[in-house]
């Protein structure tokens, strides 16, 4: 018998480091691909505009990421940004979590206004973060698009939009729905004047937001994959007792049934938008 034998198999044991063996990654350094559940490392997604480089899935951006992407440097300024929300109904913990919206995102609101030039042609602005109570639209919300579209009207120059919201904010009632009556007639007063409006849908535009302002645009762009719709689909699908298309609601969807004039790559949005822009001004 070979002497190996003789003393018998050692038996194997796992070993389990300790808490202070672990190497955890630190928070923020890497990211994970919504759609494809890949890992990259956070300057990667950010260096490509939160796009995935894998699947090529858009990551919802902050306001002022956005507008970074987009404003020639140095050329944006902010209009109404003191302007904030009430509490009109006294709705309870209304306000706290308007506080902690704040705290968490910089903003006061849901949304940025102001103006700026992309390559080269002065343009009025407005951003919404979905961050901020998912981008719902308040008073404030309606008030600064309002006053940001009349501020256009008076200038004289285009006015482009990105949407992103979940509809009309449950917490302030009937006035949060009369924002859709206000901002669409500072629309038609904005384009009976002669000028342009872009509209630009991001994931997601559902309710009252789409059902308004987003959807009325002289151009309506989308990026690719947003959820673009006023009811949920569960809801649609129970009152039509019908099942729907896997990709019901999606920009590709839109585009193929009216609903969107083009789905643009984000890497390629300010391009577009700046060609279209040269388009309208001065008659070129």
């Amino acid at each position: 018998m070979p002497l190996k034998d003789f003393f018998g198999k050692r038996k194997k044991y796992a070993s389990i480091p300790s808490e202070k063996a672990k190497v955890d990654v630190p928070e923020g350094l890497m990211q994970k691909c919504d759609n494809c559940k890949q890992i990259y490392y956070r300057k990667e997604i950010v260096k490509s505009l939160y796009v995935c480089p894998n699947c090529g899935y858009h990551h919802p951006m902050t306001a002022w990421t956005r507008i970074e992407s987009l404003f020639d440097e140095g050329t944006f300024t902010e209009w109404d940004a003191g302007l904030t929300s009430a509490n009109p109904l006294d709705f309870p913990d209304y306000e706290t979590k308007i506080k902690k919206d704040r705290q968490k995102t910089g903003l006061n609101e849901g949304i940025v206004t102001g103006i700026g030039a992309i390559e080269g042609n002065q343009v009025a602005f407005a951003v919404m973060d979905s961050n901020f109570r998912m981008g719902s639209m308040g008073s404030a919300i309606g008030e600064k698009i309002a006053r940001a579209i009349e501020n256009a009207r008076e200038e004289s120059i285009p006015f482009i939009i990105f949407t992103a919201s979940g509809g009309a904010r449950m917490q302030e009632g009937l006035l949060s729905l009369m924002q859709m009556a206000k901002t669409s007639f500072a629309v038609k007063r904005f384009r009976d004047s002669g000028n342009l409006m872009i509209s630009v849908m991001t994931h997601p535009t559902t309710g009252g937001v789409s059902a308004s302002f987003a959807s009325i645009g002289d151009y309506n762009f989308a990026e690719p994959g947003a959820l673009i719709g006023f009811a949920g689909r569960r809801i649609i699908e129970q009152t039509i007792r019908e099942k729907l298309p896997n990709d019901f609601q999606t920009a590709e969807f839109q585009l193929e049934h009216g609903q969107v004039d083009k789905v643009i790559h984000r890497h390629d949005m300010k391009t577009t938008l700046g060609k279209l822009l040269c388009m309208h001004t001065d008659g070129r």
